[in-house]
């Protein structure tokens, strides 16, 4: 068992460095032929976050882009934003942390590319949709065999193998809030099943019912955090410019306060930013794919805001809070004890249960959004309910073992796994990358013309004459989006235009 760990260790490192490298060109190609689009236009990020869902022309409410979001904002918000940026802290200095806006910037770009082709490939699935990368690649590159490689990887890796891990974070954060060993067997089975239990209730429900608990259990958990956060920084804001000064030189030094090179902090900071956003690696479409919008690029601007949110946001109040209590960097590698410390620092001792619960918000919401994008993707394989019924059942299952037993081995794997999927998915987003740009084109000319935009299938010919499968734009839906709009005092171009 050591000998196979050693190799998976070895395997992930390298999958890391390969990673980095593909994913930073590729932000950085959308980036340029967007004409920086995820910072241009971050206004109608905002504007197109607020768009109510409206119904189906049977009358069924949709997903709102709001809850949409959430579903993404409920996975990628997870036990990495406080035990993760702390991590690279520790690891690389202050430094780190520039590297990790850098990062969101850059990945904000692509997670507009993927979310709006997302949506353009999004199929019904009864009053809701379904899409992802899978979708986009059985369809835009007519490649099934890959869609359903795809599909497997994901399902594994974020359904079961990473809701494992957080259930085990959750686990270890209440017992050490109150004193009892993460050793103790009856204590973990016990909080293990009330998890399981609690997180199959809300997959019984389906999307609607994840994003429905997502929409409240997001602003909640984000709030609360971020405003003990923001409590820190005004109790030390004679500090915060040179922390900030701190962090942008530190970025740029040759010889770090951690003790790194320049080089290191780099990649530090770049790997913990895009394994903290997961712009590019292919599991936010899933959660894009869901949403009632009347352009595709509307969620591609609603999930470019969702990077921010992350890594701007909620990241950034880690590391203030860390670095506004005077840290020691590079004598050793520390997760959620140092912000632990910092905060009951700062605060005194009851943000160690502050923190406790922030934990469980974070990594229950995690265990919801991770699990929606594997039902998505099992919904990909096979349309059946009871193999989905099934799916529910092994996740739920994976929550408790989670819980009880240490998975060093299998979260190894899944780092693995992941950086598999983001590479499939990479490729896919750039052949597709026409596509992406003739949608950014099409919505801003409709925004320019003073219209509210409103995709219609042929306005991508290519997309018209090959996409015979994808049934969410076929026109039933778009009189019911247009009278949406008419009621709400909306301009929307004539059919013939």
């Amino acid at each position: 068992m050591e000998l196979l760990q050693s190799v998976f260790d070895s395997v992930s490192g390298v999958s890391s460095y390969v990673l980095v490298a593909v994913l930073i060109p590729t932000g950085l190609y959308f980036t340029i032929r967007t004409g920086a689009v995820q910072v241009r236009l971050l206004p109608e990020m905002f504007r197109t976050l607020t768009e109510p869902g409206g119904r189906d022309s049977e009358g069924n409410r949709n997903i709102s882009p709001f809850r949409a979001f959430s579903i993404s904002a409920a996975s990628r918000v997870g036990t990495a934003n406080i035990a993760g940026v702390a991590l690279a802290i520790s690891l690389g200095g202050p430094g780190a942390m520039f590297w990790m806006w850098l990062t969101a910037i850059v990945g904000g770009a692509t997670a507009f590319a993927e979310s709006a082709l997302g949506q353009l490939y999004k199929l019904k699935d009864g009053p809701n949709f379904r899409g992802g990368p899978a979708y986009y690649i059985r369809h835009g590159l007519n490649m099934k065999w890959l869609g359903l490689v795809f599909a497997v990887i994901v399902a594994i890796t974020y359904g079961i193998v990473f809701n494992s891990v957080q259930s085990n974070s959750i686990v270890d954060a209440v017992g050490a809030s109150f004193g009892v060993e993460s050793s103790d067997g009856v204590f973990a089975a016990v909080a293990g099943a009330i998890i399981a239990v609690a997180a199959f209730a809300i997959f019984a429900g389906g999307a609607k019912r994840i994003s429905n608990i997502s929409a409240y259990l997001v602003p909640i958990m984000a709030g609360l955090y971020l405003i003990v956060g923001i409590i820190v920084v005004v109790m030390n804001i004679g500090a915060v410019p040179s922390m900030i000064a701190t962090i942008v030189t530190d970025a740029f030094s040759m010889d770090s306060i951690a003790g790194g090179t320049l080089g290191s902090i780099m990649l530090i900071g770049v790997q913990r930013g895009l394994f903290s956003n997961e712009a590019g690696i292919g599991s936010v479409p899933n959660a894009a794919a869901t949403a009632s919008a009347s352009h595709p690029a509307k969620q591609g601007f609603v999930q470019a805001l969702g990077v921010y949110f992350d890594t701007i946001l909620v990241c950034s109040i880690t590391a203030f809070i860390i670095l506004l209590s005077n840290p020691e960097y590079g004598s050793s590698a520390e997760g959620i004890q140092l912000t632990q410390t910092a905060l009951s620092g700062q605060l005194g001792q009851w943000a160690i249960h502050f923190l406790t619960l922030a934990i469980f918000l974070f990594a229950f919401s995690s265990i919801l959004g991770n699990y929606y994008y594997g039902e998505a993707n099992i919904e990909h394989l096979t349309t059946n309910r009871v193999a989905l019924r099934v799916y529910q059942v092994i996740v739920m299952v994976s929550v408790f073992i989670g819980a009880i037993a240490a998975l060093d081995l299998v979260w190894t794997a899944a780092d693995i796994f992941m950086a598999i999927m983001a590479l499939i998915n990479l490729f896919a987003l750039l052949m597709l990358s026409p596509l992406v740009f003739s949608l950014l084109k099409n919505y801003q000319k409709q925004r320019k013309a003073g219209f509210e935009p409103v995709f219609r299938r042929g306005d991508l010919p290519t997309f018209k004459r090959i996409n015979t499968e994808v049934d969410a734009w076929d026109g039933t839906d778009e009189v019911t989006t247009t009278k949406f709009w008419h009621d709400r005092g909306k301009k929307v171009r004539p059919d013939d235009e």
